[in-house]
């Protein structure tokens, strides 16, 4: 268990600790994570922030009237690296939290986004073979965030774990002890759901049905 709690009315935040789970679980089974994305996103952001920076000191040390042509240059430069980094977020990244090799050989893409007011972490997993002329694999996983959050909003990385290795086969073949299957693995994902599920939906003001795997639940409306 994770000693850091968020708020678990935070959707944000139950967004993000997971999508930061992601690379911490997947680099631990040995899969090279890919920076290209992030890389990419970084230089753009440099690049605009340098030509902002040396525009401002050349205005500063020489005059606006002795750089002006220099200045709407630079304004233009901006503008369209700018537009490039908004492009590259929007259609090339796409909600990309992780891209990594498998110790096999296959490329794993995940992207990941939630619904307002809804507590579910939906992840989308592209599997990408070496081979040419295999078409990629796309797996689509809904789950709620009770499953991995207690009540007081820690992480159980078990859960967590288990979720993606059970749903992935090729997670599940590098982390075969975390396949659902076993009661452990059960029980501690079924005794957190109700209460992290009460919190969320108190907080959000929606309703929901109990939890699968528990007879005899109640509706319960904010």
């Amino acid at each position: 268990m994770s000693s850091d709690k968020i708020a678990v009315y935070n959707l944000a935040d139950l967004k993000g600790t997971s999508d930061d789970a992601l690379p911490n679980y997947l680099n631990s089974l040995k899969f090279a994570q890919s920076h290209k994305l992030v890389d990419v996103r970084l230089a753009l952001g440099y690049t605009a922030f340098a030509i902002s920076a040396v525009c401002f000191a050349w205005d500063y040390k020489l005059g606006f009237e002795n750089t002006k042509l220099y200045t709407t240059i630079a304004v233009a430069l901006y503008t369209i690296i700018n537009g490039i980094l908004t492009l590259w977020i929007m259609f090339k990244e796409k909600g990309i939290v992780y891209v990594g090799t498998a110790p096999s050989g296959e490329t794993i893409t995940i992207s990941s986004s939630t619904t307002k007011n809804v507590p579910i972490y939906n992840i989308t997993v592209t599997l990408s073979s070496p081979k040419k002329g295999v078409p990629d694999e796309t797996i689509n996983i809904s789950r709620s965030f009770a499953e991995w959050f207690d009540v007081t909003g820690a992480f159980i990385a078990t859960p967590f774990q288990s979720m993606l290795a059970s749903s992935v086969e090729l997670v599940g073949k590098s982390d075969p002890k975390r396949v659902a299957g076993t009661s452990k693995n059960e029980s501690e994902s079924n005794d957190m759901s109700p209460e992290m599920i009460d919190a969320v939906l108190t907080a959000t003001g929606t309703e929901a049905a109990a939890p699968s795997g528990k007879k005899g639940g109640k509706r319960r409306k904010a």
